[in-house]
């Protein structure tokens, strides 16, 4: 691998920690739900990034697998809590 490629991927990946510490405090600080939520989905999307990264920079595609299940997982959760704060349960009977 060159060294603009591998440069470039140390540079993304600290951009994505610096963006995940963001996301993180505004979970444990955020004044509502819905803040929260939408830094739990930053979180997973930069997790998700992150890892394919990594994929790019090892050259190994299990990490691409390996995102796409945070990936599919990650509109689950989101699509599951939004639901919960508009209607109050999940499930419907």
């Amino acid at each position: 691998m060159n060294t603009i490629l591998s440069s470039a991927i140390y540079f993304a990946l600290a951009c994505f920690a610096f963006a995940m510490l963001c996301a993180l405090i505004r979970l444990l600080r955020g004044p509502t739900a819905e803040d929260r939520i939408l830094a739990l989905d930053t979180l997973y999307i930069n997790s998700m990034l992150t890892i394919l990264m990594l994929g790019i920079g090892y050259g190994s595609a299990i990490y691409f697998d390996i995102a796409l299940l945070i990936a599919l997982f990650g509109f689950v959760g989101s699509t599951a809590m939004a639901k919960f704060l508009l209607r109050g349960e999940v499930i419907e009977p």
